[in-house]
């Protein structure tokens, strides 16, 4: 089997501001996705969310702060799963509670070195 990487993308601008109930709601929703895909032996990494802000290095001695603000859409996490092909994986992500808010996961084979 080959591992894929899912990365969690939304646009920052619509993130739900939920009552603590509806958050907790949406949270269930993620972990039963996941908890799904373990149960098939197919999660690798569970990933974690990333926080809002960080730091982008563009040489050894420039390092600004990022993301972009200007950037609509933004990195919010990741996982790490095995498939047998990139439209296996593709039909995990169909499952990722995200997308019913306007998010998107894109499917990236990983590499290895």
């Amino acid at each position: 089997m080959k591992e894929f990487l899912f990365i969690y993308r939304r646009d920052v601008n619509n993130i739900p501001k939920g009552s603590p109930e509806e958050m907790q709601a949406e949270t269930k929703k993620w972990i039963d996705w996941i908890g799904g895909i373990a149960a098939q032996n197919k999660l690798v990494d569970r990933g974690n969310r990333l926080q809002h802000d960080g730091k982008v290095l563009k040489s050894t001695t420039m390092i600004t702060d990022g993301p972009y603000a200007e950037t609509k859409e933004s990195v919010g996490g990741y996982s790490i799963v095995k498939a047998d092909t990139i439209e296996e994986a593709c039909e995990m992500a169909k499952g990722c509670p995200g997308l019913a808010n306007g998010g998107s996961v894109e499917v990236r084979e990983i590499n290895p070195m």
